[in-house]
């Protein structure tokens, strides 16, 4: 085993320490630098109809729901064909697309296995007057049922 001088062990100390230093600083920093800065997001698109063929899919999900008194709690519901459809709860309507001083909740427009990944296909229910929008792309356009 070769022997090492005080002034070698000392060398890679201060190489470990200098490499520790990098690589905490790269932590602290890199990300920053090397992630692009994401856009700002795009507002929503509100319609005041729906003409799309899933719109079709969207009347017959609220139908479901409605006969389920539009559930509050989040989760998932036994639907018809045994599957299952999930309601999300509270949406709050953070970027005011939607009518403001409402409470509004979002319920999922097709029903599959229980626990299932979600799709992207919302409906958006104000309770109190039953004004529903159907959402495509979650959230990013919205079309009055």
């Amino acid at each position: 085993m070769p022997t090492t001088t005080p002034a070698g062990r000392a060398r890679r100390v201060l190489g470990a320490l200098a490499l520790l230093t990098a690589m905490v600083a790269a932590a602290l920093v890199g990300p920053s630098v090397v992630t692009p800065r994401l856009a700002e997001p795009a507002e929503a698109a509100v319609y005041s109809s729906c003409t799309m063929t899933r719109c079709a899919d969207a009347r017959t999900a609220r139908s479901g729901w409605a006969a389920k008194g539009f559930p509050t709690t989040r989760g998932w519901y036994s639907w018809s064909g045994g599957l299952y459809n999930f309601a999300g709860g509270r949406f709050y309507n953070y970027e005011g697309q939607l009518p403001a001083n409402a409470t509004y909740y979002e319920y999922d427009v097709y029903p599959r296995a229980y626990g299932a990944p979600r799709d992207a296909y919302r409906i958006v229910v104000n309770k109190s007057t039953g004004a529903t929008w159907f959402s495509p792309n979650h959230y990013t356009d919205f079309y009055l049922l």
